[in-house]
């Protein structure tokens, strides 16, 4: 029995945290569900790390918030993210880019960036391919896992476009063979090419 109720008191505490760490995404802007998890924990006063919540809790926990507090602004927030992306993925049609993260989830906070994978063994070509638009990026990098102990340092481009911050992943040609892991589910990584895209937009 006591077993049970300690089993029922993590669960529960587990998912005060969950909802805590969601609060603070949506809120805040954070973005990394590990620094969200920690803050959750330092804000309940939980040293237990056994009590944390998977990615998965904050993610659905998320979603729930969404739909209760931000039932007016939040669909918007995602088709006008979702439009932008379909615009950037019209500048980058020659390295079959695809939409990955929040704005695909349809979880994307006031913070989140639109997020792109594009294939090409040069990946100035993509640098160049959006400074012939007008497209002005900054270098910076995304990490990757593939695995248990296999990850990537991907060379990346960040730029803001009709309001929203975009950033774009440019793994070689063969990258688009293997998604690399979620960090929400861990399982590979949903990639919707433009098509994909457009459908979810409504027109």
């Amino acid at each position: 029995m006591g077993r049970r109720q300690s089993g029922s008191t993590t669960a529960s505490l587990r998912e005060r945290l969950a909802q805590a760490a969601a609060r603070l995404m949506m809120e805040n802007g954070i973005e990394d569900f590990g620094l969200a998890k920690r803050k959750a924990a330092e804000k309940l006063g939980v040293r237990d790390l056994g009590a944390l919540p998977s990615n998965q809790q904050i993610a659905e926990s998320l979603a729930e918030r969404q739909r209760i507090f931000e039932a007016d602004t939040h669909p918007h927030r995602i088709e006008n993210l979702r439009r932008t992306a379909l615009s950037v993925m019209d500048l980058l049609a020659p390295f079959e880019p695809r939409l990955v993260g929040a704005v695909l989830a349809g979880t994307a906070t006031i913070s989140s960036p639109i997020e792109l994978h594009a294939f090409s063994d040069a990946p100035e070509s993509i640098v160049w391919q959006l400074a012939e638009h007008g497209v002005n990026v900054r270098d910076c990098e995304r990490r990757y896992r593939y695995g248990s102990k296999l990850a990537a340092q991907i060379p990346a481009y960040r730029f803001v476009m009709n309001g929203a911050e975009v950033v774009v992943a440019a793994f070689p040609e063969n990258g688009i063979r293997q998604a690399p892991l979620s960090p929400v589910d861990q399982k590979p990584m949903r990639r919707a090419p433009r098509s994909e895209v457009a459908e979810l937009v409504d027109d």
